[in-house]
């Protein structure tokens, strides 16, 4: 198993620069469910009502239902392993971008610095009204919670039916589409556009590895089935040991 870690190490170092493409499965152990796997949010939850741009305007109080108690417990959730293993690989210059589908903000807050939030954060919230913008846990109390000018309160998120911001999407592809090598992990791969991401990789000669417990990239290079914790820490061991 080593050899397989001290492969993608030597590729890493060899082939920069890395590029990684993250979903809810690096984020599941920090204690944040998943979306899609079984037990996850939408299993719970129907995205079309509870998540929908539609919805939000008819009734916003069902979308904080599902999203308030994070938003207003936000300090609680850290980092986990692999948050932090991607922040160090970035500080020893081995890791360039990471373009993630999570809305927990929690690659910033493990010291990654070139992140593009593809689906937006929950960490911002603002007023449909007069635009004023509450960091979490700093909300006011209330499903949904509203501002003091009588505007309601919208997390920084794109909802189903919205559009992905188109800053972040033309990142999201120009890091695709010029790394050497890119880390998948935890994502199902079923979500476009991001799932998209690792094939144009690939096109342009990009090696794929993928860390999953459940292999979703039928095209990776390699795959490690393991938590993303656990796997993206073997690296970052394996990569010390060549630079130093």
């Amino acid at each position: 198993m080593d050899t397989v870690y001290e492969e993608i190490a030597k590729l890493m170092v060899n082939l920069k620069p890395c590029v990684a493409l993250t979903g809810a499965g690096i984020s599941a152990e920090s204690g944040i469910p998943t979306f899609r796997s079984k037990g996850g949010l939408w299993e719970k939850y129907d995205p079309m009502v509870y998540a929908s741009a539609e919805a939000f305007r008819e009734d916003p109080s069902k979308y904080w239902t599902i999203r308030g108690e994070f938003i207003r417990n936000y300090d609680n959730y850290q980092p986990n392993k692999a948050h932090l293993a991607l922040a160090e690989l970035e500080k020893m210059n081995l890791l360039r971008h990471v373009i993630t589908q999570n809305i927990d903000g929690l690659h910033k807050k493990a010291g990654s610095r070139n992140v593009t939030e593809i689906h937006g954060s929950l960490r911002e919230t603002y007023c449909l009204k007069c635009g004023k913008e509450f960091i979490a846990p700093h909300v006011p109390e209330g499903l949904p919670p509203y501002c003091d000018c009588g505007g309601v309160l919208k997390p920084n998120t794109v909802l189903f039916g919205e559009q992905l911001p188109q800053g972040a999407l033309e990142t999201a592809y120009h890091e695709s589409s010029s790394c050497k090598l890119m880390l998948v992990i935890g994502t199902s791969a079923v979500v476009q556009p991001a799932a998209s991401l690792p094939a144009l990789a690939q096109q342009k000669g990009a090696k794929i590895v993928e860390v999953n417990i459940e292999g979703a990239f039928p095209g990776a290079d390699f795959v490690i089935e393991e938590k993303a914790g656990i796997g993206l820490s073997r690296i970052l061991k394996a990569t010390k040991k060549i630079v130093g």
